[in-house]
């Protein structure tokens, strides 16, 4: 497989229909990079393309956004533990025994369950980039207010700058990046106007399960090698949780990203080698 060239696979897990980017050159290291809440898979493109060359990368689109199926019951289905289940399915049809995870907010929060859960044991190393086993409340009522009721545009020009300034603690990212990250998350509505591509009701998560992401019990279970990523000025992961997630549990290293809020975008030779080097242990 070039590893210039991602494929494109859809997958039937738990009855639905998945769609993920697979990565690299066939090597036997799996690493599994999940995307944010209301994101796509293409946004791992950047820490994929660099990591292609020795890692094998599966970069799932969630139930509900990009490419994949959006749920018939999404009270029901869009919350982490249905998420966990699509994980475990992905892997099993790959055929991956074994992998690192790399989970950027909601992807990190499914990893840390799933590793503490029905991968205990299958996840090797776990890098969670700005979350953690709790959330701060303040910061998931600033997403559910864009997440939930996205807007509607003319132009993709218009969407873009609309991300622009929504994902702009996303940090520094390039004019192209930028584009990227738009034309992989624009669906067009019935009108002709663009909006963000993901299903509005996957905010329902909040409203059925709003204790999804109280992860304290999971972390404490764990004991296998973390890394955490913690924006500089994020309002997701509080400092003291960070601090704490240094004492308790599987003891994470905890670093700092400057310039940015949540999430940091994993996409400048700063932030490769910082996971390169963890990954490899």
């Amino acid at each position: 497989m070039n590893a210039a060239a991602p494929v494109s696979h859809y997958l039937t897990c738990e009855g639905r229909e998945i769609h993920c980017t697979e990565w690299g050159t066939g090597s036997p290291e799996v690493v599994i990079a999940w995307h944010g809440l209301a994101r796509t898979g293409r946004d791992m493109d950047p820490i994929a393309a660099h990591l292609a060359p020795r890692y094998r990368v599966i970069c799932p689109d969630t139930l509900g956004r990009g490419l994949s199926q959006w749920s018939p019951e999404p009270a029901k289905e869009y919350c982490l533990g249905f998420y966990e289940r699509l994980a475990v399915s992905l892997l099993d049809q790959f055929g991956v025994r074994e992998c690192l995870w790399l989970g950027t907010s909601m992807g990190g929060a499914i990893g840390l369950k799933a590793a503490a859960g029905a991968l205990r044991g299958r996840i090797r190393r776990l890098v969670l980039n700005d979350v953690g086993p709790e959330i701060a409340a303040a910061a998931v009522q600033r997403i559910r207010s864009y997440a939930g009721s996205p807007p509607a545009f003319a132009t993709v020009g218009e969407l873009e700058a609309y991300f622009r300034t929504v994902y702009k603690p996303y940090g520094w990212l390039s004019d192209a990046q930028w584009k990227l990250l738009t034309e992989s998350s624009t669906r067009r509505l019935p009108d002709g106007r663009v909006t963000p591509h993901y299903d509005p009701a996957m905010v329902q998560q909040f409203i059925h399960h709003p204790n999804d992401y109280q992860l304290w019990d999971a972390w404490d279970s764990l004991t296998l090698p973390v890394l955490c990523l913690r924006g500089e000025s994020s309002d997701l992961l509080l400092p003291e949780v960070a601090e704490a997630m240094r004492v308790r549990g599987p003891r994470a290293v905890v670093v700092t990203i400057p310039g940015c809020g949540h999430a940091p975008a994993l996409n400048t030779p700063e932030h490769f080698a910082l996971v390169e080097r963890f990954l490899a242990g």
